[in-house]
């Protein structure tokens, strides 16, 4: 995952091209995070004042929705699906065993920096539960070992770049 730090400059174009849309607070807020991997603090009062809302209605927005990362994630996202299709396949016993594996909770970046566990309910791939995504990568039919190898896999791409 490659992100951009935090710029200001950066994140007043991102706000200005996204701002005459529909409902632009969520296309705004999504912008932020793909370029700074998370929707940084500062960029609350920018967004608040573009779209003339008050800071505690986008901080709200930000809150509500899980997708939005308040801290910089790790350099690998692990999403693992919490629906109900995945969960009849064992999704909480791999949550659990990706939790203890690498020492962290949802919503948390492991002490190495290299991987963020995150929950997402349904990525679309119920027939092959229990699903997860790395990074941009949707996983079918996933256990502990096959999350290894593909982060190991990223790893080792990251390496060589």
């Amino acid at each position: 995952m490659g992100v951009m730090p935090w710029s200001a400059a950066r994140a007043a174009e991102l706000i200005e091209q996204h701002r005459p849309q529909a409902g632009a607070c969520l296309p705004i807020l999504h912008a932020l995070q793909e370029e700074f991997g998370h929707v940084p603090a500062e960029a609350v009062p920018l967004v608040a004042q573009a779209l003339n809302l008050s800071r505690a209605e986008v901080h709200g927005v930000v809150s509500f929705y899980h997708d939005f990362r308040k801290t910089a994630p790790g350099r690998h996202v692990l999403k693992l699906c919490r629906a109900e299709a995945c969960q009849a396949m064992g999704a909480d016993a791999l949550a659990a065993q990706v939790k203890a594996r690498f020492g962290v909770d949802f919503h948390d970046t492991s002490a190495d920096g290299k991987l963020t566990l995150e929950p997402v309910f349904c990525l679309g791939n119920c027939a092959c539960g229990p699903a997860a995504m790395l990074d941009e990568r949707i996983l079918g039919r996933v256990d502990l070992t096959k999350v290894e190898f593909h982060l190991a896999r990223h790893l080792a791409d990251e390496r060589q770049s």
